[in-house]
């Protein structure tokens, strides 16, 4: 059934099927709250946000279970001054799955540090994307943010499965910066609130100037990772020309915050790809890996010899 699931999205760029689209787990670690709030509050949180997440319709397409995009959130909440109040930060992972196998591919590896919300016990978690800021900008923070997500989440795997097929959810992703809740302590919505948030995030997929990256991730996955199995050595080269197309993009327009987003997660991934090419093909790669994923770079050089 994966088989002629997958066929149908190859062929048709849809997904056909008949449940929710995300498979989200979501945690909340209120270690460093300390015992002078009850535990409880953040447990009920961490049920809440799993049920808003995993019970909404975010798209007009169905999946069928076995094609849910398997994600996780991690929410690591510092207390405030304030009675209800939280800064957080927020870990979000997604991951693909790779064409005849049941390997799953990093699409999404990212921490948001900028998370401040209020949130009192068996509060309804609420979110209209057409009134995204609530009476509280606090308490609406929290959706926005996890719904933003979401939408990115989406975007990416659709990218993945067709060309530039996620444009209709980072629109949306983009709906919610536009119209985000906007008040003390909230951030990461705002072009000035730093060089990598949500704001620069979904700007730089929907600029019309970098509209190469949405080839770079339906080559990466859809041409490379999906042909690995049938053929290695045409999937191999098929990601190294992705590494080129990049490595383009970041000469032309450096320090984006897309092209350093691209790489989180991925470098073990990239390392097995590689460690069989031919020599030629693997100095390529690693020449370009080390200039690009600079925090990977001793990691590459060490393991692509």
């Amino acid at each position: 059934m994966r088989k002629i699931s997958l066929l149908l999205i190859l062929i048709s760029g849809f997904r056909f099927s008949y449940a929710q689209e995300l498979k989200a787990n979501i945690t909340v670690v209120s270690s460093q709250v300390g015992s002078s709030v009850n535990q409880n509050v953040f447990r009920t949180l961490q049920t809440a946000l799993n049920n808003f997440i995993n019970t909404r319709k975010w798209t007009p397409d169905n999946f069928l279970p076995n094609e849910r995009i398997e994600c996780n959130f991690l929410l690591n909440i510092q207390p405030t001054g304030d009675i209800n109040v939280y800064n957080a930060s927020l870990t979000i992972q997604a991951a693909r799955p790779v064409y005849n196998t049941s390997y799953l591919s990093p699409i999404i590896n990212f921490q948001d540090e900028n998370v401040a919300f209020k949130y009192q016990e068996f509060q309804q978690l609420e979110f209209n994307e057409n009134r995204i800021s609530g009476s509280d900008a606090l308490v609406s923070n929290l959706t926005a943010v996890i719904a933003y997500y979401a939408y990115m989440i989406l975007a990416f795997d659709y990218d993945s499965f067709s060309p530039r097929g996620g444009e209709p959810y980072f629109q949306k992703a983009q709906n919610i910066v536009n119209n985000a809740p906007d008040g003390r302590n909230i951030s990461g919505w705002k072009a000035f609130d730093g060089i990598r948030n949500r704001y620069w995030l979904v700007e730089n997929m929907l600029n019309s100037r970098y509209t190469i990256m949405h080839d770079i991730y339906y080559n990466y996955y859809r041409m490379g990772m999906d042909k690995l199995y049938e053929d290695e050595n045409a999937a191999r080269i098929e990601v190294l020309n992705v590494l080129n197309l990049l490595n383009n993009f970041n000469t032309d327009n450096p320090n984006k915050m897309i092209n350093q987003f691209f790489f989180q997660g991925k470098s073990t991934e990239l390392i097995k790809i590689f460690s069989k090419a031919p020599q030629q093909d693997k100095a390529r790669a690693s020449e370009l890996l080390q200039k690009m994923d600079i925090t990977n770079a001793t990691k590459y050089k060490s393991e692509l010899k």
